[in-house]
């Protein structure tokens, strides 16, 4: 009996402690190899984006002329006050004024690696646009006279930070929706599911149409238009979720404890119905993207103030000779989504309770 009762407390104590089902699924995910690596890889491609101006810029980052520091990316000086004759901001492509920063002893300027922004045009290129690769662009140039370098990286951002919103906002719409109807069901969910269909029956690219004729195309109104309708599918996986979830015993345990409706849902039946949520996010920002950039092609896009890559497939499909255009887009586009679709599969089988 002695020998019993020692051995029970440490055959306890040895017994692992249950993790919890967040902590499951992310172990599972980082036991997928592929999918593990694609997030990586996506996450530095976005960083990439976001720091585009210290990679791509024909403003140097920092400068110092006759003893004066200056910091163009922040705040561009007027030529007259790094010795030149105008009072406009300065053009750091001008060959005069590389020749003041050269002939001075203590002048110096820290370039970007590739120094050409997204909307520069290279007046002084060997060729007619767009331009071959050569020593100066090592992509070439658009259509337009545009490094193409500095477009993939801006189009890049664009269509990212694009997709992040589009699919943030969508997310959210829907899951309010969804709950909604999910958790009260009844005459609400009756009715909400009678307007949904009402509202999905609507055909998106015509408004879009309609309000490209209507208004100047902009990033704001494309993502405004778009978060109309980017959230009627998630909404539907949503409300089967709180559906389930409702009538389970914690749900009936807090609402006897006097909760609110909102706190029983976003405190208990919210947390319990996030898996269709998560595990279709990186397919929600592989449409958007997509979506993106098959509006920009047909020029219902962001317009012509924002570089973007389906501008960029449209000007490789009018210039099919020049393949440095469309082969670099296609490789971007084609990798940004394997990348997106690798991680959703492995967010799928992370949250799927049959792996193990």
């Amino acid at each position: 009996m002695s020998a019993l009762a020692d051995s029970t407390p440490v055959a306890a104590a040895a017994a692992p402690v249950p993790h919890s089902p967040g902590r499951r699924a992310w172990q599972r995910f980082r036991c997928n190899r592929l999918g593990l690596v694609s997030l990586a890889l996506f996450a530095a491609l976005l960083l990439l984006g976001l720091g585009a101006e210290l990679i791509s810029n024909e403003r140097p980052i920092v400068a110092r002329y006759e003893g004066r520091l200056y910091f163009p990316l922040l705040a561009n000086p007027a030529d007259s006050a790094i010795g030149g004759l105008l009072p406009t901001a300065a053009d750091w492509l001008d060959p005069r004024l590389q020749q003041r920063f050269a002939q001075g002893s203590g002048n110096w300027m820290l370039r970007a690696v590739n120094p050409y922004g997204a909307s520069v045009i290279d007046f002084n290129a060997p060729d007619t646009y767009p331009s071959r690769p050569d020593s100066a662009h090592w992509l070439g140039t658009d259509e337009r006279g545009r490094d193409m370098i500095a477009a993939l990286l801006y189009g890049f951002r664009v269509s990212a930070l694009f997709g992040l919103a589009l699919t943030a906002i969508g997310t959210l719409i829907g899951i309010v929706i969804g709950a909604l109807q999910g958790y009260f069901g009844s005459r609400v969910d009756l009715v909400g599911q009678r307007l949904v269909e009402i509202w999905s029956g609507m055909p998106e690219l015509y408004v879009l149409i309609v309000v490209a004729s209507l208004f100047e195309p902009s990033i704001a109104v494309m993502l405004l238009i778009l978060s109309l309708f980017g959230w009627i599918t998630l909404s539907d996986y949503v409300r089967a979720e709180f559906l389930r979830n409702r009538n389970l015993d914690y749900v009936k345990g807090a609402r006897a404890l006097g909760l609110t409706p909102l706190q029983v849902m976003v405190r208990h039946v919210l947390p319990n119905s996030m898996t269709p949520v998560i595990t279709f996010l990186p397919f929600r920002m592989s449409d958007s993207i997509l979506i993106l950039a098959a509006l920009d092609f047909l020029g219902l896009g962001v317009g012509e103030a924002l570089p973007s890559l389906g501008e960029l497939l449209r000007q490789g499909h009018d210039n099919l000779d020049a393949w440095w255009i469309s082969v670099p887009t296609f490789v971007l586009l084609v990798a940004t989504f394997l990348l997106l679709t690798f991680v959703g599969n492995a967010l799928r089988d992370a949250y799927d309770p049959r792996k193990g």
